[in-house]
């Protein structure tokens, strides 16, 4: 998928969830907006897969692990779904992990239980920053949307 083909599957996604947050308001379980918005979705025409099992590989490409995607959406975009508060530090951390563990580019954090719709893109970049010093870090860059709900 071009980033052109990206930037748009997030927007419809963002869209989407705005929408579901609109009508839902906050205070479901997490079950009913992944269920919701994946409803939404596949009406669209999107191929979207929930509790999808990912593979977690270690440097060397050795299997280490799994974790289950909330939603994975036409096997590029994996959607990790909220229904707190507040997204938090540990949540971040959470989707930038099964990126990298999975091989994957881009990424959505959505949350449902706040009042106001929290969404945060992530997007991962094999840059190299620091090659004097020998490090090839993977970089993650979030941009957050806020909505009134």
């Amino acid at each position: 998928m071009n980033t052109d083909q990206i930037i748009a599957l997030c927007d419809q996604v963002q869209e989407t969830a705005y929408a579901v947050h609109e009508y839902h308001g906050n205070g479901y379980l997490e079950k009913v907006y992944e269920n919701a918005l994946s409803h939404r979705l596949r009406k669209t025409g999107l191929d979207v897969k929930q509790q999808h099992r990912l593979l977690i590989y270690d440097e060397d490409g050795t299997e280490i692990g799994e974790y289950y995607a909330d939603l994975f959406i036409e096997d590029e975009l994996i959607v990790e779904l909220k229904a707190c508060k507040t997204i938090t530090a540990e949540h971040q951390a959470q989707l930038i992990h099964y990126l990298k563990g999975a091989g994957k580019e881009h990424g959505l954090l959505i949350n449902f239980g706040s009042y106001k719709f929290e969404i945060k893109k992530f997007a991962k970049s094999k840059k190299t920053v620091s090659q004097a010093a020998g490090l090839i870090p993977v970089l993650f860059f979030a941009i957050s949307a806020f909505f009134r709900g």
